[in-house]
């Protein structure tokens, strides 16, 4: 071999040596950010999970406190939302509290709100109490829209009248919202589909919609 064959020859060896060097260098880095997004993934599906855990005990110590206070109230086992029928408190396309529901309000509200700042843990896990109107379906959009909003303001303002410990931190975390018949049964009219709920918003809502939505649970 001449010179200049020797020359080349090594000029390839080195060229091969490196893109082998670089490609051994890829395959580490793709090994450690694999590893990053197991480790990740891992980290996520237990906060998930800790949080599903946080609002299951947030719910069953409501179950219990309104159990012990004596007051039937249907707790919804996955959302913790009750719901308050409007004849309980509302006369028929009524906004003003009759006294059958002041009477209740005054009951269910202080339990409620025991419930909710029995613990820091509970509290903290609890970013808004929403106080939701609904309607039937029956009658138009707009005024259904605007019964559903004035019934919930009627509560929110009942209970800002009331006087119970934690008042102030109730009333902070407090929301009021008009859903009209949009949660309805649109083929016929349901009583139960007017009334009041009060619904939980955890803190942990906007990052488990996600989770489960990406990941297929």
């Amino acid at each position: 071999m001449d010179r200049y064959s020797q020359i080349q020859a090594d000029q390839d060896i080195d060229e091969t040596g490196a893109w082998l060097s670089i490609g051994d260098l890829m395959s580490g880095l793709l090994m450690i950010f694999a590893l990053l997004l197991i480790l990740a993934l891992l980290q996520l599906t237990e906060a998930a999970e800790k949080a599903k855990n946080s609002r299951i005990i947030i719910i069953q110590s409501l179950q219990e406190t309104l159990s012990q206070e004596g007051i039937n109230a249907h707790v919804d086992p996955q959302t913790g939302d009750i719901s308050i029928l409007d004849s309980v408190l509302f006369d028929l396309n009524q906004s003003k509290l009759k006294p059958e529901g002041q009477a209740f309000l005054e009951l269910f509200v202080p339990v409620y709100s025991k419930a909710i700042f029995s613990s820091e843990q509970i509290s903290n896990q609890i970013q808004h109490v929403v106080i939701e109107g609904h309607t039937s379906s029956t009658g138009s959009w707009d005024l259904n829209m605007s019964l559903s909003l004035d019934r919930a303001k009627s509560v929110s303002e009942s209970i800002s009248e009331l006087a119970f410990n934690g008042k102030n931190r109730f009333r902070s975390k407090m929301l009021v919202a008009g859903r009209g018949e949009s949660e309805a049964d649109q083929s016929y009219d349901s009583p139960s589909d007017r009334k009041v709920l009060f619904r939980f918003q955890f803190k942990s809502d906007r990052f488990l919609h996600w989770f489960i939505n990406e990941r297929g649970l």
